[in-house]
């Protein structure tokens, strides 16, 4: 497997390489450290030390879901993210015409219209439904579930049971103990794998093998990357997540304020959203962070491409492309002369030269980038990537000395909803919205 990163490029403008010396210099500290909390299981998207018995776990569970022909997942933020992006990629055929295999659909936010509408067209006999809540406890989700409860067992009876699966905490939870009361398939998120570090879990997994992709394929690529992490993580200087981590950290500290993710692989469009979450919750601390942007070439060179060209000098790029995307139809011989350069070129000759172009355009305006080239746009490819930005994620967190495995900020609106909403034992938050809303509108009419 060869993928590579291209640095030519990734110093410029008021960006040096001398700006990334020191955090270069601190990668014995941060073996170290990886080397402590690898030991102490801190860290299982890294080490995968749940993989055997997912292997094992993961096929009596798919095997209930084969009579459907349907998935509905109920989750939100990680637990949707990736294995919409995982879909997207690799079983698109659900959303072309003539669609006719199996189905993923998620129900990722709360809206009503929207709930009721998947609901409505859904056949509760054909649809397998996974739950998915680390604590068993997220409101958006727990609020689906009963609904969804409802559904099934209004038109299945007791039947409802093999209809519904559920991927949460082993021990604790609200959802587990649904899970123990009524017999319910189960699989686990194991301790502490965060929501948006678990696509490689059976979060994403399910889904995946629901929908016939190689999710085997899926962790091999990402343990091709991991494993010499896992390893040897006193040489994590020598890891490209960390060189990765060590330029975005520099980044942020010359004062750039956002970081592109530029996809030119188009199928792998939806892991621009993934990457979001994944960057944003996790660095977004202290008044820290650089902004995560997703692009999708070639769309989106006719729309936000004229900002990052000749706009602020405030963004950074991780320029994406992928080696053996398909070539297309070709261009007959028949087109008008000024259009005859086109004459017998595949149409994916349009994208690879696209791409060349923007990225080149993005060096030539000063955007210091770096090219992440894959090797094949295939699933373990796309293991190998995910798990490369979920480990320089890391890196960063800890370069700029925040916890990357954590989401305080996010916790507070949680908790202020669950005042709003009448949750028993939210007194402070509920202080908090009476002096909110005790403050005079100031509203205007347009």
């Amino acid at each position: 497997m060869s993928h590579y990163l291209e640095w030519s490029r990734a110093y410029s403008h008021r960006l040096n390489m001398a700006d990334a010396a020191p955090l270069q210099a601190r990668a014995s500290e941060m073996g170290q450290r990886l080397e402590r909390e690898l030991t102490q299981g801190l860290l299982p998207f890294l080490s995968m030390p749940y993989r055997a018995s997912l292997e094992s776990g993961l096929p009596p569970v798919l095997e209930r879901t084969r009579p459907c022909r349907h998935m509905l997942v109920l989750g939100i933020g990680g637990s949707a993210l990736g294995a919409r992006a995982v879909q997207k990629a690799f079983a698109p055929g659900q959303d072309r015409p003539g669609h006719t295999g199996p189905s993923l659909w998620i129900a990722d936010n709360v809206c009503a219209e929207e709930f009721e509408s998947l609901l409505a067209a859904l056949n509760p006999a054909e649809t397998a439904v996974v739950c998915i809540s680390k604590s068993g406890g997220t409101i958006e989700t727990l609020a689906q579930y009963f609904l969804v409860r409802q559904w099934l067992q209004d038109a299945l009876g007791e039947g409802w049971r093999e209809h519904m699966t559920v991927i949460t905490d082993a021990v604790s939870g609200y959802l587990r103990q649904e899970a123990l009361s009524h017999g319910l398939a189960s699989l686990e998120v194991p301790d502490h794998l965060g929501g948006r570090y678990s696509v490689l879990s059976a979060v994403g997994l399910l889904p995946a093998a629901f929908l016939g992709i190689d999710w085997r394929a899926l962790l091999d690529g990402a343990t091709h990357v991991a494993q010499p992490l896992v390893e040897n993580p006193r040489r994590v200087g020598e890891h490209p997540s960390y060189a990765l981590a060590c330029w975005a950290r520099a980044l942020e500290m010359q004062d750039y304020s956002e970081l592109i993710l530029f996809c030119y692989v188009p199928r792998w469009a939806a892991f621009g959203p993934w990457f979001a979450q994944l960057w944003a919750e996790s660095l977004g601390k202290d008044g820290q962070g650089i902004l995560p942007v997703s692009a999708t070439g070639v769309t989106d060179q006719h729309s936000v491409n004229q900002m990052f060209l000749d706009g602020r000098r405030n963004k950074g790029c991780i320029f994406l492309t992928g080696r053996g995307q398909q070539p297309g139809r070709s261009f007959g011989q028949d087109l008008p002369e000024e259009w005859a350069w086109l004459r017998g070129k595949p149409l994916g000759a349009l994208l690879e030269a696209e791409a060349l172009g923007t990225r080149m355009a993005l060096c030539m305006s000063g955007v210091p980038l770096v090219h992440l080239d894959v090797e094949d746009t295939g699933p373990r490819s796309a293991g190998a990537f995910m798990m490369l930005l979920e480990a320089a994620t890391l890196f960063t967190g800890w370069l700029m000395e925040v916890n990357p495995l954590d989401q305080p900020a996010v916790e507070l609106g949680k908790r202020l909803a669950n005042a709003r909403l009448g949750a028993p034992d939210y007194e402070r938050e509920q202080a908090d919205l009476d002096s909110f809303m005790a403050v005079p509108l100031q509203e205007q009419v347009f």
